[in-house]
């Protein structure tokens, strides 16, 4: 009896060794679409094949995501890893003392060597430490456009906004929605962020976003930005409010939308419909005036566990780790539609459009930080409530909206 009893109790000790090589670890998202599913599956397979397995907590909407994410993380019950923008919307978690650091994986990695533009590690900085790992460079500042709508409407595929505009009649006439556009609030939000930089020009959007600046805010560049506003409000079709972005997507994909301006996301959606840019599709950084690119995106941030859990906190270095691999790196971005943070990776089976986005980040002057990086959470919902009111109500004056505008940036933080 004794030696049944030995025998089972090695077996147990064994059994527990056998798990304990292998962590679930719960990773939360709001990566939900065809295109980033799949974008997705590429980290969820590379960390399975380290030992350890991904457990999916998928969350659709970043705006519904963000505050079941802090309540849980707050609530004492983490996740082992989350999705977060590049920018502050972690910050008071990390000063809380609520998430792990990664300093001692990062000099390790050398990641301030190989992570580009420098400002997205900066962004992941707090105190001198690192508490986040960057995965991709997502911008906003792009225009996707169906060209067969406009070559069989007799039409040129528009180059820039103003060409855009002056076709946009035309194509109402066809029956087509000129701008397909999605009325989840920051969707509105960064379409409106993207005018300010792709009309108003880098030197202004640095004035207003870094420098805080009323006189920039109270400008003619920025009256000319909300009057463009006000143009693409009168090109969008009755069924836009509450519509998700990769429908408003889809209408372009169709054909029953001309463009759509939207980050570079999109792509992972024409890629799922076998659409190809340069044939099917095109885009317009910057809406094809100025060819910059924000340097927002997503990272990712691993809570502390509760209690005393070595074994989860290795499984979080092991995963992040992973995320700014190469391998992980070049399948996850292209899957994604956006650019690798890595700049010693090999993007050349990239498409045409992720080639622009590439050479844009070749010169540094066309790299901004994204407002996510430069506002508070405050300041940046006190924007987006401008930027929907003014798109949503055409009552609203280009003047009424503009002083309110630099009623904000006054005091902006």
């Amino acid at each position: 009896m004794k030696i049944i009893k030995g025998l089972l109790a090695a077996s147990t000790i064994l059994a527990t060794a056998g798990s304990a090589a292998a962590v679930e670890l719960e990773v939360t998202h709001w990566w939900t679409s065809g295109g980033e599913a799949a974008a997705v599956k590429v980290m969820a397979d590379a960390f399975d094949k380290s030992g350890n397995k991904w457990i999916d907590g998928a969350i659709a909407g970043g705006g519904n995501a963000r505050p079941m994410i802090i309540s849980r993380i707050t609530g004492g019950d983490p996740m082992g890893a989350t999705q977060f923008a590049t920018g502050r919307d972690a910050e008071d978690l990390v000063k809380a003392g609520l998430m792990t650091d990664l300093t001692e994986l990062a000099e390790k990695e050398g990641w301030a060597d190989i992570i580009r533009p420098k400002k997205l590690l900066d962004a992941c900085t707090v105190d001198g430490r690192v508490y986040c790992v960057p995965v991709n460079i997502h911008s906003f500042q792009w225009m996707w456009l169906n060209r067969t709508v406009y070559e069989n409407n007799g039409m040129a595929v528009p180059q820039n906004w103003s060409e855009f505009a002056a076709a946009a009649p035309k194509l109402k006439e066809a029956g087509v929605t000129p701008l397909a556009v999605g009325g989840e609030t920051w969707q509105i939000r960064d379409m409106s962020g993207t005018f300010v930089v792709a009309l108003g020009g880098i030197q202004m959007y640095k004035d207003i976003y870094i420098n805080k600046s009323v006189e920039a805010a109270a400008s003619e560049g920025m009256t000319k930005v909300f009057k463009a506003i006000a143009e693409a409000r009168t090109m969008v079709d009755n069924g836009y409010v509450g519509r998700a972005w990769n429908d408003a997507t889809n209408m372009v994909i169709t054909g029953k939308a001309g463009g759509q301006i939207m980050g570079d996301w999109a792509q992972g959606e024409f890629a799922v419909s076998g659409q190809t840019a340069g044939k099917e599709y095109d885009c317009l950084p910057g809406l094809g005036v100025h060819p910059v690119l924000d340097t927002g995106g997503d990272a990712f941030f691993f809570p502390k566990p509760n209690g005393d859990k070595p074994e989860v906190v290795k499984a979080q270095m092991e995963l992040a780790s992973l995320l700014v691999s190469k391998e992980v790196q070049v399948g996850f971005n292209l899957k994604k539609g956006s650019l690798p943070v890595r700049g010693d990776v090999d993007m050349a089976s990239a498409n045409t459009c992720m080639q622009k986005g590439l050479k844009i980040l070749e010169n540094l002057d066309n790299v901004l930080p994204s407002g996510e990086q430069t506002f508070t959470p405050d300041t940046q919902g006190q924007l987006e409530d401008l930027w929907v009111e003014f798109f949503n109500n055409p009552d609203i004056s280009v003047e009424e909206a503009q002083a309110r505008f630099v009623e904000i940036i006054k005091y902006a933080e």
